[in-house]
């Protein structure tokens, strides 16, 4: 863990923008809404096993999709039986892959998921929300803030 006067330096210089990052990447011009993507982030934060993240992406997930919190806790249960859409599960799919490793979204992982109707510029984005997830969590974590 890094000592609190490093971060709060690398906080004035640089980490003072991963909020406007987010902001993008959760609020900005996509097809997928707000609550898709965050159930995607509180997806990834869990994979992270990130309590801050994971916390804080499933509120703002549960408060935004129509089955709230039980079907966020459900996704993170057992996807695979979650009551989502099939392109959903398909872009969580993808979101698995790039939180274990970038390399392993593939055209053979990518073709069954455009083929329930993922678009390319979903597919983008769930590649992007879930390495920067990764990235979040490894920063809350190493940084020492808010853990639990």
């Amino acid at each position: 863990m890094i000592r609190y006067s490093l971060a709060w330096r690398a906080w004035r210089s640089t980490a003072r923008k991963l909020p406007d990052l987010a902001q993008i990447l959760r609020r900005g011009n996509s097809t997928l809404s707000p609550g898709e993507r965050e159930l995607i982030a509180s997806y990834v934060s869990s994979l992270n096993e990130c309590t801050f993240t994971t916390s804080s992406h499933s509120a703002f997930a549960a408060a935004q999709l129509e089955g709230g919190m039980p079907l966020v806790k459900q996704v993170h249960k057992d996807l695979d039986s979650a009551a989502i859409p099939d392109k959903l599960h398909a872009l969580l799919r993808i979101a698995v892959a790039v939180q274990d490793s970038g390399r392993k979204v593939t055209a053979e992982l990518v073709a069954p998921e455009r083929a329930v109707g993922a678009s390319d510029p979903e597919i983008h984005d769930t590649v992007l929300i879930a390495a920067t997830l990764c990235m979040f969590a490894r920063y809350v974590d190493g940084t020492g803030n808010l853990r639990a």
